[in-house]
């Protein structure tokens, strides 16, 4: 795995992290973002031909 694959990944694992914790303390506001944060990151993996749930299954 590259370093661009390697940092995506952590960064959407951090993302999923970050919206479960806002979403448990009931911050709707903060939970928009990290959804939004969230999207962002899935959408640049895609353009760069990286899939984060396949990529999960294979490690």
């Amino acid at each position: 795995m590259d370093a661009f694959t390697d940092g995506i990944l952590q960064r959407i694992k951090n993302a999923e992290q970050d919206l479960h914790r806002a979403l448990e303390s009931g911050d709707e506001f903060l939970a928009e973002v990290e959804q939004s944060e969230l999207e962002d990151l899935q959408r640049l993996a895609a353009e760069h031909g990286v899939d984060p749930v396949q990529m999960r299954h294979a490690a």
